[in-house]
């Protein structure tokens, strides 16, 4: 998994990029096929904004979060990803699972 960080009016130090790739190596956790991430760190005014599009196999992800911390915004927008990223492995699942089911039925009536 590659993650491609960049950072709007902010300076991406080293303790942000650590930070990052530490969070995002959660998504891989539950589902393997994440083949990228971009993250775009960005501070307008005081707010700290955190925002990501995760490339699946088949599909891409996109969350954002703002909040006044920008550890808080990579915690947040962690969170929304994790849910996302489950929904979409829990779809594929089902899909299969399905799918296999109806090939039994057919053979069984055949």
């Amino acid at each position: 998994m590659q993650i491609e960080l960049t950072g709007h009016h902010i300076e991406v130090t080293d303790s942000l990029r650590d930070y990052v790739n530490e969070k995002m190596a959660k998504l891989e956790r539950h589902f393997d096929k994440v083949s990228n991430i971009h993250v775009i760190l960005e501070v307008e005014a005081s707010r700290h904004k955190a925002e990501a599009t995760v490339h699946m196999s088949g599909h891409d992800v996109f969350a954002n979060c703002t909040e006044d911390d920008m550890y808080a915004a990579i915690d947040g927008l962690v969170d929304k990803l994790d849910r996302q990223v489950k929904k979409h492995k829990e779809k594929i699942t089902n899909h299969l699972h399905n799918k296999q089911n109806n090939n039994f039925t057919l053979e069984e009536t055949e």
